[in-house]
């Protein structure tokens, strides 16, 4: 279980991005964490994973408060990221992040497995260096494999839409379902996109650095598309 105290990040500036944060997410569950652009959202993922130390407040991750670990302390207790924007590891292969990811040689065909849950043949892909001759989504294919490849206790995934083509983000949203389904940790997603919302277990609204709303997905999704509906349409302006 995943717990955060009154949680709190500042920019140097002293200007407040989150702002006292409390917030339970249980064990095997598939939570998705959304709302408006600059409310913290990639912030608070980053806190979590390590990247980023609280001003103050405590992350409980499994009853042990991490707030104070690095990102590798943090990996080792079972904590994997995924990139908004992925990071480039020049000389190394396709194959070598999947296998350093799993901790073990991997056969072929898991790594097809893994390959084709975020729509790449790994025929075409896996002795592939991680370089220039990459795409930014392609990029952000294979590092969100290797997330997968983890089978950590908690997977945090920022944005994993960005830079991914329809049928690719399918794929994707399968590969989600099939890790809850099949009790393959806990699932924290920041997204706005509303296919990823449907198929959460929970839905957290973070904005101006607070949880705005939290709750099961068939509470808070609801208010949500009420929300954009009258943000598309205001009051006064239907049918013009």
């Amino acid at each position: 279980m995943l717990k955060l105290e009154h949680l709190v990040w500042n920019l140097s500036s002293g200007e407040g991005i989150i702002n006292g944060i409390d917030l339970t997410i249980k064990e095997g569950r598939l939570v998705v964490v959304t709302g408006p652009n600059g409310g913290g959202k990639t912030t608070l993922a980053k806190l979590i994973a390590g990247l980023e130390s609280p001003a103050s407040g405590k992350i409980l991750f499994e009853g042990k408060d991490i707030a104070s670990m690095n990102i590798t302390d943090r990996a080792r207790l079972g904590i994997a990221y995924a990139f908004q924007q992925p990071v480039r590891f020049k000389g190394l292969t396709v194959r070598d992040i999947l296998e350093l990811a799993a901790g073990q040689k991997l056969s072929e065909d898991r790594l097809c497995d893994l390959m084709g849950k975020v729509g790449l043949c790994a025929n075409e892909y896996i002795d592939r260096e991680l370089n220039a001759s990459l795409s930014g989504g392609e990029i952000k294919r294979i590092e969100i494999a290797s997330v997968l490849a983890r089978n950590a206790k908690l997977s945090i995934f920022d944005e994993p839409e960005a830079g991914i083509d329809l049928w690719s983000f399918s794929r994707l949203v399968e590969a989600f379902q099939d890790l809850r389904s099949q009790g393959h940790g806990t699932l924290l997603i920041i997204s706005h996109q509303e296919r990823i919302l449907s198929i959460a277990d929970e839905i957290v609204v973070v904005a101006n650095g607070r949880v705005r709303a939290a709750g099961p997905k068939h509470e808070i999704l609801p208010t949500l598309l009420a929300d954009e509906r009258s943000a598309r349409c205001p009051l006064g302006k239907e049918g013009v």
